[in-house]
């Protein structure tokens, strides 16, 4: 019994081990990123950088052309509700060539007021097929818990007929393991077979987490966080949000038939040191 209890254990370290090897981290353009990803951050986490009506898109893919010229694989988000029209969208297209970008991550995105020719993420990515981008992925978002604005087969329809368009999906924060399941697995079931990677938040400040929650779609796992104290106190523990009950509880699906779970990608807030110091705590203890 000790030694099959040592092969499970060794086993479950190793996918663990894999898991943050493997995961990815998004950063927002603030002042300072560039100099905290490169004081923090080794060069072979894959990094996503956001888009926003505050920053705008150009600011986004100023960033990742700077980090990928420090030699980070940095994927801008090209935001439906930013990218003006085409001339601007191929001018993106054109900074993300020159600067050696080969990854994007594709948004509908917060408006800021100002009208564009793209109405969501799918009539972005179809303008985006009809130039030569030269994008080797393009990563789509996924809701797991819906979205105020669509029913849920308003957006698994729209989700079936971006995924041809897509090489991976990224999901919004979701809390709960059971419900990101069940959701992948009906993704599987409807015939879209994108890899999935699982948001989750990065090991941040309680306060931070509950300041953005409401602002970043996390959904109503967030919320109903907040409202029940037990549950509120096993997330938000005193120094900062663990994402590790998340993690492992989605561990013994990945890879598995039925879904198409492959991996996390880590919202950072820019908490980018200490999200950094969770995820080699986690690979020294499964070395």
């Amino acid at each position: 019994m000790r030694r099959a209890t040592t092969a499970r254990t060794k086993q479950s370290d190793a996918v663990l081990r894999r898991a943050f090897q493997t995961m990815g981290f998004e950063v927002i353009p603030f002042r300072r990123t560039e100099e905290e990803v490169v004081a923090t951050i080794p060069h072979d986490v894959r990094l996503t950088v956001t888009a926003s009506p505050a920053k705008g898109q150009d600011a986004t893919v100023d960033l990742a052309a700077r980090l990928t010229a420090r030699g980070y694989t940095a994927a801008p988000h090209l935001s439906a509700a930013l990218v003006r029209d085409r001339a601007h969208l191929q001018a993106v297209v054109d900074r993300c060539r020159d600067a050696g970008i080969t990854e994007v991550f594709v948004v509908g995105g917060d408006r800021d007021g100002e009208p564009t020719t793209f109405g969501d993420a799918l009539a972005l990515l179809r303008a985006l097929h009809e130039l030569d981008h030269g994008f080797t992925e393009i990563g789509i978002g996924g809701h797991p818990e819906g979205h105020p604005s669509a029913d849920d087969e308003v957006l698994m329809q729209a989700m079936a007929d971006k995924a041809p368009l897509a090489t991976s999906i990224t999901t919004q924060i979701v809390f709960d393991p059971a419900r990101i399941l069940e959701w992948s697995r009906d993704l599987a079931r409807r015939g879209i077979t994108l890899p999935v990677h699982v948001g989750v938040p990065g090991a941040v400040t309680r306060s931070k987490l509950v300041r953005v929650s409401g602002n970043l779609g996390i959904g109503a796992s967030a919320t109903f966080l907040t409202k029940q104290q037990g549950m509120f106190w096993r997330f938000f523990r005193p120094g900062g949000y663990n994402p590790d009950p998340i993690i492992r509880g989605l561990l013994p699906h990945l890879g598995r038939p039925d879904n198409h779970l492959e991996g996390f990608h880590v919202f950072t807030f820019n908490d980018l040191g200490p999200t950094e110091e969770w995820r080699t705590a986690t690979l020294r203890r499964t070395a």
